[in-house]
């Protein structure tokens, strides 16, 4: 099913035109445009959609596989720096187009019916603000224009409920048999933490956890969804192990701090999604930099160049390195995180833009194409 695209438009001058650009000079410019976020070049992606040389316009159409509802005025910049010795006094219009599609996931596992992605946020240990990162990128996601879902997978300490302002708020089932997800700032929303008290502690061995979040990932009556973020318990242990060979998976982000103690976890979460054939999209650095709010002094609390070097060691992407700041907390406790509610801020741009290194990367990664299939039905005559 095609993406539900929103079209940005936007028209900008430029400098003195040169007499002799041709469209096939700007469509071979353009081909070999780097995307920052993508890392390869317009055509490896095929992004490129139509490039029309109008007399006194040039007019360009791109389409991606990740939400790029807010991508316009960056990329233009971009665009028009890298076009310049072409485009002259011409008007450039852009329009961008997302078309989000199903990758695959273990082979051993069949993807979830009407959900695209899913992706797993993770973390070897706990304390390095998962969860945060978790509700942040969903909500960056919707913001971005796609279809979102958040599962809090994490049984024993669910925090999504009071991360997206749904504490005291209870699912219901229409059937008796699927449950229907809570919607928060656009994002559907289920966690365990619906379902008991608060206070209530869950003394479960690993088999109920299991069950309980395979209930939970199943019986919920998911929406038509791009993307559904996973909050995963923290560690690598049998619960975790399980969980990863379980869900069917599309790719999986780590959240680590710059801390070499917090790197050691991490790198074993990371081995653990190896061995279950679950692709890492790449490691997002949490607490990467504090910024004083009254001095505006930086400082590297938990050390600097951790997730970097990580991500350097194994090949991965370094997706994010997100700030240490008091008001990301504040956020978080008050049920409206950075993303939603300071969304034109610093602090929600980091967030803003490692949503979109995410969904790219898992945009260039290999499709799954078994929804495509006829599915065959044997009936006696």
């Amino acid at each position: 099913m095609p993406y539900h695209a929103k079209l940005v438009g936007l028209r900008y001058n430029c400098s003195p035109m040169n007499e002799l650009t041709s469209d096939s000079e700007l469509h071979e410019k353009l081909k070999v445009f780097v995307d920052p976020y993508l890392g390869c070049t317009l055509a490896e992606a095929k992004a490129i959609r139509s490039l029309e040389l109008r007399p006194n316009q040039v007019r360009i159409e791109l389409q991606f596989g990740f939400p790029c509802a807010d991508y316009g005025d960056e990329l233009q910049t971009a665009l028009r720096t890298h076009l310049q010795p072409l485009l002259g006094n011409l008007t450039l219009e852009l329009n961008l187009r997302a078309e989000i599609t199903a990758h695959a996931v273990q082979r051993t596992l069949k993807p979830l019916a009407g959900v695209k992605n899913v992706v797993a946020v993770a973390s070897g240990k706990g304390g390095v603000g998962k969860s945060t990162t978790a509700a942040n990128l969903a909500l960056a996601w919707a913001r971005q224009g796609a279809k979102v879902g958040l599962l809090d997978a994490d049984i024993y300490g669910p925090s999504q409920p009071l991360m997206m302002g749904l504490s005291g708020q209870k699912p219901v089932s229409i059937d008796g048999k699927h449950i229907n997800p809570l919607m928060a700032y656009g994002v559907e929303v289920m966690s365990i933490g619906f379902m008991v008290d608060a206070e209530q502690p869950m003394a479960w061995r690993g088999p109920m956890v299991t069950q309980a979040l395979t209930q939970l990932l199943g019986d919920t009556r998911w929406g038509e969804l791009d993307y559904l973020v996973v909050d995963m318990p923290p560690g690598t242990g049998d619960i975790q192990l399980t969980l990863a060979q379980r869900v069917p998976v599309s790719g999986a982000v780590i959240v680590t701090t710059p801390q070499d103690i917090a790197l050691l976890d991490a790198r074993k979460g990371l081995k653990m999604f190896e061995k279950v054939e679950v692709r890492v999209l790449g490691v997002v650095e949490n607490m990467s930099v504090h910024v004083c709010s009254k001095c505006g002094h930086s400082e590297h609390i938990f050390g600097s160049g951790g997730g970097a070097r990580m991500a350097a060691q194994y090949g991965v992407h370094l997706l994010g390195e997100l700030p240490l700041d008091i008001r990301i907390r504040e956020d978080a406790d008050g049920g409206s995180p950075t993303v939603v509610a300071e969304p034109n801020s610093t602090r929600a741009r980091a967030y803003l833009q490692m949503a979109r290194r995410t969904a790219a990367r898992l945009s260039i990664l290999n499709k799954d194409y078994s929804r495509m299939f006829p599915k065959i039905t044997v009936e006696s005559t």
